[in-house]
């Protein structure tokens, strides 16, 4: 299947007739499998390909925009998989915007969330072609239609997850010699807590001092063993341990963040902002990490950081692997933050062989940059989506 093509940039000039203009005409979608540069594992899988559903929106006025769904290695990290995001998108989310104005975001929104329960990485998808189409027919960026950025680069911390400490104290010393990344997050649960607290305090031992590191669990602990282990990170100067125990375990989450002399960060426990309300109420952790895969469009994603923040949690810009236009989308929304404390960890277009845009987000004195331009800011590159495209 081709890619769809955007009309001549003459279209691109908005008319006054911006709902006719926008009316939602074509949405295609396509798996992308894109190998990694290395293994990249987590407590319940791990990756050597990293797949992805692109999704395309063309508009009345020719203009096409382009979002990206994302998960790792199937239905493990969460319900959907790529088959499933691509499934629902063609046969129940993609029929209910046919014929609509793509200008009204919310009203999309609204339409999706009637045609699917959850589903959040493909409505994400969705609503990043939305946005993406409607700022290249305005001429402004995703971030203006979101309220406008507050920040145009971002501190971005680099994943360890090999499972090897040779090898990922050689790749984290490299990102630092670069100039590239100075804090890391390593993964831990997919080896017993001993095993991985050696390796982690192998990697602190030959990592320069004042490193920031984090230690992602993805939920592979018990209450037991977290608060068994807590202190022995502590004495390894780790910053912030994310998601110890398992999402649904919100109350022993909340026994523990009281007693854990590290902050703990709220991930999989958190994807709606009925979740957000329970998981803060309960005092279930003090950082969030956001990602628009789990909460299925930019404004719902802004929803759970004000429900976040209004509570004293701070905000962490989470991702799953994400290519440049996946990430591009994140750092729209993370522009517009009042508060993003941590940073974010959108690295995923350099664990890729190759990048799915043209050109890839810029990586620079420690800080990933704000693509400027319309929509998005990025152009999908036809030549390598169709290299990796499933069907091909």
């Amino acid at each position: 299947m081709s890619p769809l093509q955007p009309a001549t940039l003459a279209a691109h000039t908005p008319s006054r007739d911006l709902m006719r203009d926008t009316t939602i005409r074509r949405v295609e979608t396509r798996i992308l499998d894109v190998p990694t540069i290395r293994k990249h594992r987590l407590s319940s899988t791990s990756v050597n390909c990293q797949s992805y559903v692109h999704v395309a929106i063309q508009f009345e006025n020719g203009v096409v925009g382009h979002g990206e769904a994302s998960t790792l290695g199937g239905p493990r990290w969460a319900e959907e998989s790529v088959e499933a995001i691509k499934a629902n998108i063609d046969s129940y989310l993609a029929p209910v915007l046919l014929g609509k104005p793509g200008c009204q975001l919310e009203a999309a929104a609204l339409l999706l969330g009637k045609a699917a329960k959850r589903n959040f990485a493909a409505k994400s998808a969705l609503d990043a072609a939305l946005l993406d189409a409607l700022g290249i027919t305005l001429d402004v960026s995703a971030a203006t239609l979101l309220g406008g950025a507050v920040r145009e680069k971002f501190s971005v911390i680099w994943a360890l997850a090999s499972g090897d400490p040779v090898q990922e104290t050689e790749e984290a010393l490299s990102k630092l010699e670069a100039g590239k990344f100075n804090r890391f997050k390593i993964k831990l649960g997919f080896a017993d807590p001993s095993q991985d607290i050696s390796r982690l305090a192998q990697l602190r031992k030959n990592l320069p001092e004042q490193t920031q590191i984090i230690a992602d669990v993805n939920q592979a602990w018990s209450e037991a063993e977290t608060i068994r282990w807590l202190p022995v990170l502590k004495d390894l100067q780790i910053d912030l341990v994310e998601q110890p125990l398992p999402a649904e375990q919100t109350a022993a989450m909340a026994r523990t963040a009281a007693r854990s002399p590290i902050p703990l960060m709220l991930d999989e426990a958190v994807f709606t902002e009925e979740e957000a309300l329970a998981a803060c109420s309960e005092g279930a952790g003090s950082v969030l990490s956001l990602k628009l895969c789990k909460h299925g469009s930019a404004h719902a994603l802004k929803r759970v950081a004000g429900i976040a923040d209004a509570a004293g949690l701070q905000l962490y810009g989470g991702c799953l692997l994400e290519s440049s236009l996946g990430a591009a989308a994140h750092l729209a929304v993370f522009a517009t933050l009042p508060s993003l404390q941590w940073g974010t960890e959108h690295f995923g277009p350099l664990i890729l062989e190759s990048d799915t845009t043209l050109e890839s987000l810029h990586f620079e004195d420690f800080h990933v940059h704000l693509p400027s331009g319309p929509g998005l800011g990025v152009q999908v590159n036809p030549i390598i989506a169709t290299r990796f495209d499933r069907e091909t």
